[in-house]
């Protein structure tokens, strides 16, 4: 781990923040590693039941990965398979939240387009200014923003490297939510709370579903729901709900 990575757990919620505020949270390939660590630990916990992802101080959520590091690499094929954060994100198997304080730039409108949920404050930005550079995007970049946001605005993103602004993210669909910058964590918070108080395999199924929905034609789509619905509806947390429901009260649900 490193102090530029903070990785904090409340209860059911855990919290992965960049800290490195005085670079706008740009990443070093030594916080890739303790990223891709932090998300070892979620998996492997059977309480942690939802993640928030966001960036320290009040001007990035991550300005994406740190440019200064990027000629440390010994060859384009190294580059190639570096630890990439942004594929870290991808493999939490728990419910995420991208807490978008400031600019998420690069690898961080990735990483950002990596977590399930995205929020923002309003002094958020949003750009794939790699092209500015002389490359693209390499983490989902257009994947992720033709589903989001569709063919044309990411491609006008994408091709210009030009930032928007939290009020066109939210108008194109690329966040749910804007608020105030002091009341973006506490939402983040809400948010996770609920998730994690619903049945945390059924949570994790449905992730997991959203995701395959992306790739799959419609028919396959349907079925592939159905076979995951069958198998939570096995489960003993569903047989709780169940319970709970004629019993008129609060499920506990076990993870099981």
């Amino acid at each position: 781990m490193t102090e530029d990575v903070r990785f904090e757990i409340d209860g059911p919620v855990a919290m992965i923040t960049l800290n490195r505020p005085a670079k706008l949270n740009a990443v070093t390939p030594e916080m890739a590693d303790a990223i891709v660590a932090a998300v070892e630990t979620c998996n492997h916990s059977d309480t942690i039941r939802c993640v928030i992802v966001t960036g320290a101080g009040p001007k990035s959520f991550c300005a994406g990965s740190d440019i200064a590091e990027l000629d440390s690499y010994e060859s384009p094929w190294q580059f190639r398979n570096r630890p990439d954060y942004c594929d870290a994100i991808r493999r939490l198997l728990k419910p995420t939240i991208a807490a978008v304080n400031g600019y998420a730039f690069g690898g961080g409108l990735e990483t950002a387009m990596s977590c399930d949920i995205r929020i923002a404050s309003d002094n958020a930005r949003f750009a794939a200014p790699e092209i500015k550079l002389g490359w693209i995007g390499g983490g989902g970049m257009a994947t992720f923003l033709t589903h989001s946001i569709g063919p044309s605005n990411a491609a006008l993103m994408i091709m210009t490297g030009d930032p928007i602004d939290a009020g066109k993210a939210l108008a194109w669909g690329l966040v749910s939510e804007v608020m105030a910058q002091d009341r973006l964590m506490d939402r983040a918070k809400e948010i996770a709370a609920t998730i994690a108080s619903r049945a945390p395999i059924a949570a994790e199924t449905a992730k997991a579903n959203l995701r395959a929905a992306y790739a799959m034609p419609q028919d396959k789509a349907i079925e592939y729901e159905r076979d995951l619905q069958t198998i939570c509806f096995a489960t003993a947390d569903a047989a709780e709900g169940r319970a709970a429901f004629k019993e008129k009260r609060q499920p506990v649900f076990s993870r099981k």
